[in-house]
């Protein structure tokens, strides 16, 4: 498996976490159980998101660039 496909990877898993952090953040809003440490919880797997989207984003891009 090369760096790319290695990332993309990481990339989807990524947003399952951050799509079960906030989940875990509205079950905790409503349950009135909210607590700083649940709000920060999707902020570590959105920030890493942020960054592997944007290396993905721009890969076709710097490919194209290479080439010339």
């Amino acid at each position: 498996m090369n760096w790319n496909n290695w990332l993309r990877q990481i990339h989807r898993w990524l947003s399952v976490a951050f799509t079960m952090a906030v989940i875990l953040n509205i079950i905790a809003l409503v349950q009135e159980k909210s607590t700083v440490w649940v709000g920060l919880l999707a902020l570590l797997p959105l920030g890493l998101l942020l960054l592997t989207g944007f290396y993905l984003f721009m890969l076709p891009y710097v490919i194209r660039w290479r080439g010339r």
